[in-house]
């Protein structure tokens, strides 16, 4: 199967979504002190987000910018996700990364001090990203 470049922005949109939701299901789990399971989910939800990374570039590389067409007050809405969303994305790969060795290292204490940064904003980014989907690729 081949698959075209123009599927890859729902890709992007379903792997933010993925993450999201095994971002959400990982913080349950450590607020149970199910330990085992947290770290699953939350090397799942990094995995995710990698996925979407090298697939987001790799659209933006073949599709270039797209431009959001959308009028009136929906179109403010619009640019306030995207830029409160492309001033915290570039973050989420060092905060997830600076988390994840830190948990991985056994320095609990570390770890759960950044992990209070970390997942808001990293959830908030997965969640825009899904939004900024709907509002360029959806429109009517």
């Amino acid at each position: 199967m081949v698959m075209s470049y123009s599927m890859l922005p729902t890709v992007n949109a379903v792997l933010n979504f993925t993450s999201a939701v095994l971002l959400i299901i990982g913080y349950a789990l450590i607020k149970q002190k199910r330990i085992a399971l947290h770290r699953i989910f939350m090397i799942s939800a990094f995995t995710a987000s990698v996925l979407f990374l090298v697939s987001y570039l790799v659209y933006h590389a073949h599709a270039g910018v797209v431009r959001y067409t959308g009028v009136g007050v929906i179109r403010v809405v619009y640019f306030v996700i995207l830029i409160t969303h492309t001033i915290l994305a570039p973050l989420v790969p060092v905060l997830a990364i600076i988390t994840l060795t830190f948990a991985l290292r056994g320095k609990f204490d570390r770890h759960r001090r950044i992990a209070r940064w970390t997942l808001p904003i990293w959830l908030y980014v997965s969640i825009t990203g899904v939004i900024i989907y709907f509002m360029l690729y959806t429109q009517n």
